[in-house]
């Protein structure tokens, strides 16, 4: 597939938001509403993502947060953090009142995950292009250690175009990391632009494959489709990419899509109602 415009038109017929993937969103607007600032685009389009690698895939343990046997999710485009905090609310790391304290001092959630403050935070992150080279670290740590730990990196499509990114994906392919998979959130949109204007990054299928990366591409907000292909590692003998296309935004239809919503430095109390109702309206 090359040159996608916008993900909703590469699968117009995602399923409607159910209650789970509504309940992580309705806790990232909580953020937003208390800390008046945040990703919110950035964070939307990561939900079903991170929801499927915790409710469904991932080995963990929320009462025992360092379990050696745990597998890891680093979340690489730190700045989509309220996706991840939602998640280990919803799993019981933190109590999730908490998520009105983000940003708030002396609150351990901040506008980055920090591994050494947040139960459940394997990096922290947030200089871009870092997640996967930490991930082929743990990976080769697992190896060496005789674990089947799996690990998990997920980043940004404007993420991707840090040289680091692509160093990292020649040395998990050179030591065969069957055991990583890395996810492409491609909501097509990165800070100040679309992807396609910023710096193209098609055939993003291609690229990743000829990496050495067994590849495929998915829808990123259908929850089956997530679940399939993140279940098992795509290979035996490769390091795991999954594509997944999705929508900037997702379930507040006046943000979808609009790279203004990227970040907001504040958010009145308005627009956290219209988001509120937005979700509420979406099915």
């Amino acid at each position: 597939m090359i040159n996608h415009p916008f993900s909703n038109e590469i699968y117009p017929d995602s399923p409607p938001l159910d209650d789970r993937s509504k309940e992580m969103r309705r806790l990232v607007i909580d953020a937003l509403d208390g800390g008046g600032r945040g990703h919110l685009g950035s964070s939307m389009s990561l939900i079903e993502i991170m929801r499927v690698i915790y409710d469904d895939v991932a080995n963990h343990r929320p009462d025992e947060p360092m379990w050696e046997g745990r597998d890891r999710c680093i979340l690489s485009k730190g700045h989509g953090c309220l996706a991840l905090y939602a998640a280990l609310a919803c799993h019981n790391y933190f109590p999730r009142e908490e998520m009105r304290q983000f940003c708030h001092f002396p609150s351990r959630l901040g506008g980055h995950p920090e591994r050494s403050k947040v139960p459940g935070v394997e990096a922290s992150t947030g200089a871009l292009g870092h997640g996967l080279s930490i991930g082929v670290g743990m990976a080769l740590a697992a190896r060496i250690r005789k674990r089947n730990n799996r690990i998990f990196v997920v980043m940004g499509d404007g993420e991707i175009n840090e040289g680091s990114v692509w160093e990292a994906a020649m040395s998990a392919s050179k030591h065969s990391l069957s055991h990583l998979t890395a996810i492409v959130d491609y909501n097509k949109i990165q800070s100040y632009g679309r992807t396609a204007e910023v710096l193209d990054l098609e055939p993003l299928l291609d690229k990743w494959r000829a990496f050495g990366f067994e590849t495929v591409e998915c829808d990123g907000h259908d929850v089956k489709a997530l679940t399939d292909v993140l279940k098992n590692p795509l290979s035996t003998t490769k390091p795991s990419m999954v594509i997944a296309h999705t929508v900037k935004g997702k379930g507040v239809a006046f943000a979808e899509n609009d790279p203004e919503w990227h970040h907001k430095s504040r958010v009145p109390a308005e627009q956290i109602s219209a988001m509120y109702a937005a979700l509420a309206e979406n099915q």
